[in-house]
């Protein structure tokens, strides 16, 4: 499993309430590699979501198993998920989640507050990361000073300020135009081509082009897979 990131055997997660049962992943098999970059796609209210939360220890499956980094993770508490996901996960989502009290600069330094690192590491880790999605100039604005690709810029700062080694995507272009979506996903390009794993939801074709494979749910299950290029390790 060296190279594995993330191994799914048999996973299913079914949401129960008094008068309905819901199963929103049935028997899903995965397997990402670290380095790869891999879409996830499929009609709404395909398990996209619970997929993407399970995969961010977010939540825990109901049957299966879950390996990440190779751990066995899917009967985590929600103590052991949240010590893993620190500095192993970062996430982007469509509506941006920065925090409107906050300035630009300290939003993207949250991750490493958690991480408890000393506030000399702290400054120079996020302000290079300010620099390298060139919105550095905005440290000490607010978020609803900025433009949507701003605030977006923002967030995969946010996310890549710890260097995970994953970063999990949810329509990370869904409230932009068109030019700061590609602005964005060239952006993540760029992180895996350095090396990051990116796992992304998003309904775009376009942006499905950037992946190296796609993965595609219908009712919770895996129905194909298309492996766009060439990955190797």
């Amino acid at each position: 499993m060296n190279n594995s990131m993330i191994k799914i055997n048999n996973m299913s997660k079914v949401y129960t309430t008094e008068d309905v049962e819901t199963t929103a992943l049935n028997s899903v098999n995965i397997e990402i590699q670290k380095g790869e970059f891999v879409a996830i796609m499929g009609p709404s209210g395909c398990g996209k979501s619970t997929l993407l939360n399970i995969l961010g220890l977010l939540d825990n499956p109901s049957s299966g198993e879950y390996w990440f980094l190779e751990n066995e993770v899917a009967k985590f508490t929600e103590r052991q998920r949240a010590k893993l996901r620190k500095g192993s996960i970062g996430f982007v989502f469509q509506s941006f989640n920065l925090i409107d009290e906050l300035t630009v600069f300290e939003n993207v330094e949250l991750p490493l507050l958690y991480l408890k690192e000393s506030t000399a590491e702290r400054k120079r880790k996020t302000e290079a990361v300010l620099e390298k999605m060139n919105i550095m100039h905005r440290r000490n604005h607010f978020p609803q000073q900025l433009s949507g690709g701003q605030q977006q810029r923002v967030a995969i700062a946010r996310a890549v300020v710890a260097s995970p080694p994953l970063i999990l995507a949810d329509e990370p272009t869904g409230n932009l135009d068109s030019t700061n979506g590609e602005e964005v996903m060239k952006l993540l390009a760029e992180l895996n081509d350095a090396g990051t794993t990116i796992a992304m939801v998003t309904h775009s074709p376009h942006d499905a082009n950037y992946a190296h494979r796609i993965i595609n749910l219908f009712d919770g299950k895996v129905v194909t897979e298309n492996i766009r290029e060439q990955f190797h390790i």
